[in-house]
């Protein structure tokens, strides 16, 4: 089965740690807005898409004092619609697991506060221009963007990548800090004050956009030898650049060859990330609700 045909999977919070619902309308709630699984809840994920990309839209359009002079009333009704709606998806994930605590500390829990505090912030707090600008509350409202994480399913996997990857990309920056710093020191005893490089710190800057094929040019080498140095910089950032996406997408392709699991909860012990085409649960053995397909 090819499982690139249920793009908007999310990546969901463990059932058991935020406390799956038993039955009733908190049981309900819980299968929409938790799981992807079902016609009902990929809709559901597919409209908080559809909201949050329109109103990062309307704060980007806002952003623009020709538009703000002219659509300003309009913005505001936009920016309190999508603030109403994200409040009401927030207080609806609080409400519908048993531990409603926890998801509120959890990493998209505090996104999605962020979401919609800034709006409140505004109104609640006039005199609050005296102590910051109030567009910087509206770019706050750009943390929506970061739910979509929650909806695409390749997020999810990439982040999973990233994570598998961690020590070998640490290592890696390690060994480019290293390089960095040794050459950097070399320039500033190579070309000195006189030329640019007036203390090992500016010769490490120099040497970390030298690496990185950036070159803002603000110093450069006039020395044979420091430019004999700066052009082995050029040719090494070009292979340390490819280092970090081969790991990366080595780590993504074999996570993709091993299959995605999908947001079905065993009724159970509650467990989740199990295989699309599992019947039973690999934890206890229970029957497995149907995968339903479509919508």
């Amino acid at each position: 089965m090819d499982h690139s045909s249920a793009p908007f999977t999310p990546v969901v919070p463990d059932a058991r740690r935020l406390g799956r619902p038993l039955g009733g309308w908190r049981l309900r709630f819980y299968t929409v807005i938790f799981e992807a699984d079902t016609p009902a809840g990929r809709a559901f994920d597919l409209a908080l898409i559809a909201l949050i990309l329109g109103s990062v839209v309307v704060v980007m359009l806002d952003s623009v004092p020709a538009l703000r002079a002219r659509f300003g009333l309009l913005f505001d009704t936009l920016e309190w619609g999508f603030t109403l709606l994200f409040t009401l998806e927030y207080v609806a994930r609080l409400s519908c697991v048993q531990r409603p605590l926890r998801y509120a500390r959890s990493f998209f829990g505090v996104i999605d506060l962020l979401a919609i505090l800034p709006t409140y912030l505004s109104f609640l707090v006039p005199g609050l221009h005296a102590l910051m600008d109030v567009r910087v509350l509206r770019l706050l409202r750009l943390f929506r963007i970061l739910k979509l994480g929650a909806y695409v399913a390749e997020y999810g996997a990439l982040g999973r990548a990233l994570m598998a990857s961690r020590r070998k990309i640490l290592v890696f920056l390690s060994f480019v800090v290293m390089v960095v710093v040794v050459m950097g020191t070399l320039m500033y005893v190579v070309e000195g004050p006189a030329n640019g490089f007036a203390n090992i710190p500016v010769s490490v800057y120099w040497a970390i956009t030298t690496m990185t094929t950036v070159g803002f040019g603000d110093i450069t080498p006039k020395t044979e030898l420091g430019r004999l140095i700066a052009s082995v910089m050029m040719l090494l950032g070009w292979g340390t650049l490819a280092v970090p996406t081969g790991i990366v997408s080595a780590e993504f392709t074999a996570r993709r060859i091993h299959g995605r699991p999908s947001t079905r909860t065993c009724p159970s012990c509650l467990s989740e990330g199990h295989d699309p085409e599992a019947r039973f649960c690999s934890d206890c053995g229970a029957p497995l609700p149907p995968r339903r397909h479509g919508g």
